[in-house]
């Protein structure tokens, strides 16, 4: 049976380029990147060439980049960084309704350590509005997190405009860009960010390595106490061979993005109306217009996703009925309750993101296995019978 992977928002496979360059740092280029050895000073030297060929993906220098073990480690820094670093000039932080968890949690966390949160709502496409956001800031707010673009339902914010107001206002801004990195142009100078998350395994690249970029000049607290690693802001040990992997899979996001976007967001909207099409009663969550190339949520009344997505299992077809950090909670999504749908509504979602090995002829027996599944399910269903 064909197997058609369609998860790629959870994780991506390694890159035969990516592991092919961290192979040798596993086994004779083993150094400590903090010895002054030959060993060491090897090792040291692959760290710092891989500090710049990430940060070019991302429009900055080598130095306002350090390395970290993955996305939430990278928010967690941002976070409570900024937060306890400038307490003093106040402790209001602004975030909105469909941020990831690692974002959500970190917030109540920082809530009971008597910091205020502000969670901004979103409209029906998953935009938060700047003017609500401009409303929402006070003398005493200190950081502003968006993320970039949102890992369920793609939403791209308008970070550029939110950019403006909070240099405006001298706030910190800080975006979760763990599902846009490598997708879409990311340039840090652009976007007008101070602070910005990546994650290796979204971009064919190891799990367990990430980054944060941090403008020069923004004061943060490390949070993590040791040998004084990564500028002290993230002590213990480098993993080289993992930041190997992460720059090449940043080198070759930077050569494919433009020809991948193009050829994602056809293969996208291919399936979005073959599936639209052919199912009453089915819609897509979010725009279509502000979205991830490769992403797609579809919505479908009268069906359990979850019924869904183990019957495309059977087929060969792996997809998400949300993110893969909360799929195995019972709850609705955070996400889509908040564009305003009845948690009924919710459940019967699925999330579909494409990539790199993704082809026509996937799109064409996705879609049909899909009509396939809702109609069988539907079928069994008094209220689908009844639609």
């Amino acid at each position: 049976m064909k197997r058609i992977y369609l998860d790629h928002s959870a994780t991506t496979p390694v890159a035969p380029e990516v592991l092919e360059a961290m192979l040798p740092y596993f086994t004779e280029k083993f150094g400590n990147a903090s010895s002054l050895h030959s060993f060491g000073l090897e090792a040291k030297q692959a760290l710092e060439e891989s500090r710049k060929k990430v940060a070019g993906l991302l429009g900055a220098d080598p130095e306002e980049l350090i390395f970290t073990s993955g996305g939430t480690e990278s928010d967690n820094l941002a976070l409570k960084g900024i937060a306890y670093r400038n307490k003093t000039k106040g402790r209001h932080i602004i975030t909105t309704s469909i941020e990831h968890p690692a974002i959500l949690e970190t917030c109540r966390k920082l809530e009971t350590e008597g910091f205020d949160v502000t969670y901004l709502p979103v409209n029906s496409e998953g935009l938060i509005e700047p003017e609500t956001l401009e409303s929402a800031i006070k003398s005493e707010t200190i950081l502003i997190s968006v993320m970039h673009a949102n890992n369920e339902i793609g939403t791209i914010q308008p970070l550029e405009e939110i950019g403006k107001i909070a240099a405006e206002k001298e706030i910190y801004l800080h975006t979760d860009a763990v599902q846009s990195v490598g997708k879409i142009s990311t340039d840090v100078n652009a976007l007008g960010v101070d602070l910005l998350s990546l994650s290796s395994h979204k971009l064919y690249g190891p799990k367990g390595i990430g980054a944060l970029y941090i403008r020069k000049g923004t004061r943060l607290e490390s949070i993590i106490q040791g040998g004084g690693h990564e500028r002290g802001l993230r002590s213990g040990t480098e993993n080289i061979a993992g930041i190997v992997g992460l720059a090449r899979a940043a080198e070759l996001a930077g050569e494919t993005m433009d020809i991948e976007r193009d050829r994602l967001t056809w293969l996208r909207d291919k399936l979005a109306s073959q599936v639209l099409d052919k199912v009453k009663d089915a819609w897509i969550n979010g725009t279509m217009t502000n979205r991830l190339p490769g992403n797609i949520n579809f919505g479908f009344r009268y069906v359990e996703g979850e019924s869904l997505l183990l019957f495309l299992d059977s087929k060969g077809i792996a997809v998400s009925t949300g993110s893969a950090c909360s799929s195995k909670k019972l709850e609705p999504s955070h996400v889509l309750l908040s564009l305003g749908l009845l948690p009924e509504e919710c459940h019967g979602s699925l999330r579909i993101t494409l990539g790199r090995s993704n082809t026509e002829e996937d799109m064409d027996y996705v879609a049909q296995s899909i009509v396939e599944a809702v109609e069988r399910f539907r079928a069994i269903s008094a209220l689908g019978r009844g639609a």
